[in-house]
């Protein structure tokens, strides 16, 4: 490992001044650590922003949540208000990492952590994410569980982070501190797509500090589900945030809204835009459910070893949303048992 200074920022402002271009932001550190102990990560400087006064929660009188960057993942989830208004949001962090990483990690740690694959950390192999231009070895090596959506030739390692699905399907906003001062940023043009420069993961500039996330209010059953190969520290192989507001009085029910994000499968949370254009006002059923799906998933572009993942995704959106075309009312509390993988 490279040695490093470390300090601690005493406000954001204060953070914004001790960056340059070998400073990283430290929240929980529990990816960044340990991408320092790979060498795949080498700061000459951490600065500590876990303890400026971004951790808790706050509702405003719409139902709109302001959720601290400095929050801990166990905090958030068993917040009573995210709970209550934003359940597939608590259940997406319960299904994340275990209780001891979440513990310590940080919800804007958890939005930064690295789109990766196991070529990334390995520093003996090529990656175009670490070394740019050096090439991909996931396309032709091992890439069962990398991106069927939005990958291209430089990358195809999928955003890792559950939290994210569910801020993207909700329609979160990002609040972010800069030189240039302060903007928000849309959760769906937060993370980007791998393109040509596979190495930038986000459209934040350097320095740049996460501050807030803003979730405003849901009002439907929602859901988060995870496919995963073992029930601790696995990666979605799909997940999906799913809700989905009926119209009862039409007969048989009408989708009046949906919200559809998909994990797993792409270099950054996937907003099934297309999946949920192709359900408003159409007939809650399997049919509908399953017609949008397609509509969705005609985009993919497995790759050898990973076209398992067409039909998990297909299954996984109409299981999920018969489900909630069932309930009657939004839940109010994240699933038993969902909180026991990374």
């Amino acid at each position: 490992m490279r040695p490093f200074t470390y300090e601690r920022a005493t406000s954001a402002e204060d953070a914004l001044t001790r960056h340059d271009g070998e400073t990283y932001y430290l929240g929980g550190g529990t990816n960044l650590v340990d991408l320092m102990r790979l060498g795949v990560e080498t700061p000459a400087r951490l600065v500590d922003v876990a303890h400026l006064p971004y951790d808790d929660v706050q509702l405003s009188p719409d139902g709109t949540l302001l959720i601290g960057a400095a929050m801990s993942n166990s905090a958030l989830a068993a917040d009573r208000t995210v709970r209550a208004g934003h359940p597939m949001l608590a259940q997406a962090v319960l299904a994340g990492a275990s209780g001891q990483i979440r513990n310590l990690a940080t919800v804007g740690g958890n939005l930064l952590q690295r789109t990766r694959c196991s070529y990334f950390q390995d520093t003996a192999k090529p990656c175009n994410k670490r070394d740019p231009g050096s090439g991909c070895p996931a396309r032709e090596g091992e890439h069962h569980n990398l991106a069927i959506l939005g990958h291209s030739e430089a990358c195809v390692a999928t955003h890792p982070s559950d939290m994210a699905v569910a801020l993207s399907a909700l329609g979160a906003s990002v609040h972010v501190l800069g030189r240039a001062g302060a903007r928000t940023i849309p959760m769906d043009e937060f993370h980007r797509l791998p393109d040509n420069e596979p190495e930038r993961d986000t459209v934040l500039e350097p320095g740049d500090l996460v501050t807030t996330v803003e979730v405003p209010p849901l009002g439907m059953p929602s859901r988060y589900r995870k496919v995963r190969e073992r029930a601790s520290f696995a990666f979605a192989l799909v997940s999906i945030a799913a809700a989905l507001d009926v119209d009862r009085d039409v007969d048989g029910g009408e989708v009046r809204d949906v919200r559809l994000a998909l994990g797993g499968v792409a270099h950054k949370p996937w907003r099934a835009w297309r999946a949920e254009e192709a359900l408003r006002g159409r007939p809650a059923t399997r049919e509908s459910f399953l017609r949008a799906a397609e509509a969705e998933l005609e985009a993919a572009e497995p790759l050898r070893d990973n076209a398992y993942k067409v039909p998990l995704a297909r299954n996984l959106i109409v299981r999920t949303l018969t489900e909630l075309a069932e309930t009657a009312e939004p839940t109010d509390t994240a699933e038993p048992g969902e909180g026991t993988a990374s």
